[in-house]
């Protein structure tokens, strides 16, 4: 019996050690695709897509990641891609894969997120933020819109209106025409609509319309691969499809699985179904259950104070033109 107990210990020792190497290998495996002469973007599967892009003065990063050994390593990645230290973070939104990964840059950098971003992270992630990790929250904050001049590139952040949430951030690159889109772009995958914090399917669509506005070639996606304007406007269609199939099963008094079982999609014909094991299986499903609490009223936001020490910095208007006299930009020319 002994020797039995005692096998079935090793045994269990074995599969947890083998499972935590597992899981340090996906946590710090990453691969990075160079999308144009100065900008890459860096994947792993445990975390969203981050954006670098390389000025005179070193590396502006775009998301974090989801663990702080994350952030660690793509620190020194992002600044051998980038050209030397790094000059700026943008958060495009408050969700652990892209923002957890803050504390391994310097205390006091410059961290760009909206106002809302910050907000989320300050009431819905608390704990995290605690003690040293409060020195990386989002120290420039803005509303509608930021501009940074950087080292011969101009970096534009734009907050669209709500979405996957209810602060997302589209940041352009300007001089390489490249967009990030952060986590409102999953192409080609299910999406994660966020209704609690401000998310919504339904306005989700002109959001979309006016990040299409925006003078891009490339876009870096939250979650899938490099893409184009065709990928932004196919998830459009998506969405745009969810919602009005979901919405008629609501008001004509469906119930969820009578929803379940009618919806029709056919825009995700080539969406991949991706699953965090514990956690959640983003299929489409998923999708159909969360569009259905909002249409229904069964899920709604909470409410979340506002956040003090972010520093609001307003910039061009997103879809216009802005003259230069109303505009504030941080410029950092050395």
């Amino acid at each position: 019996m002994a020797r039995g107990v005692g096998a079935a210990v090793a045994v269990v020792i074995l599969l947890a050690g083998i499972g935590a190497v597992w899981l340090y290998t996906g946590v710090t495996s990453f691969e990075v695709e160079r999308v144009n002469d100065d900008v890459y973007v860096v994947t792993n599967g445990i975390a969203g897509n981050v954006g670098v892009l390389r000025t005179e003065l070193g590396a502006v990063v775009v998301d974090t990641m989801t663990f702080r050994l994350q952030g660690e390593q793509l620190r020194e990645l992002a600044e051998e891609l980038g050209g030397g230290p790094t000059q700026a973070i943008v958060n495009t939104h408050y969700h652990r894969d892209h923002t957890h990964g803050n504390p391994a840059f310097a205390l006091g950098a410059r961290f760009v997120a909206t106002q809302r971003t910050r907000d989320y992270l300050v009431y819905l992630d608390a704990d995290y933020w605690d003690g040293a990790a409060a020195g990386t929250l989002p120290n420039r904050t803005f509303d509608e819109s930021h501009e940074m001049k950087i080292g011969g590139k101009t970096i534009r952040s734009y907050h669209p209106g709500p979405g996957h949430t209810g602060g997302d951030l589209v940041v352009l690159f300007v001089e390489d025409r490249v967009l990030h889109a952060g986590d409102l772009l999953f192409n080609r995958e299910y999406p994660f609509i966020d209704v609690r914090a401000g998310g919504s399917t339904r306005a989700w669509d002109a959001a979309l319309s006016r990040i299409l506005r925006l003078e891009f070639d490339t876009v870096i996606p939250g979650h899938g691969p490099v893409t184009d304007r065709d990928g932004l406007l196919g998830f459009q269609r998506f969405l745009r499809e969810l919602w009005s199939e979901v919405e008629a099963a609501v008001k004509a008094g469906k119930s969820l699985e009578e929803t379940l079982a009618a919806v029709d999609l056919s825009e995700d014909a080539d969406f991949e179904v991706r699953s965090i094991p514990f956690v959640m299986t983003r299929d489409r499903d998923f999708v159909i259950r969360l569009a259905y609490a909002e249409a229904s009223g069964e899920l709604r936001p909470i409410a979340v104070p506002r956040s003090t020490a972010g520093r609001r910095v307003p910039g061009p208007e997103l879809g216009r033109a802005a003259a230069a006299k109303d505009t504030e930009m941080e410029d950092l020319r050395s």
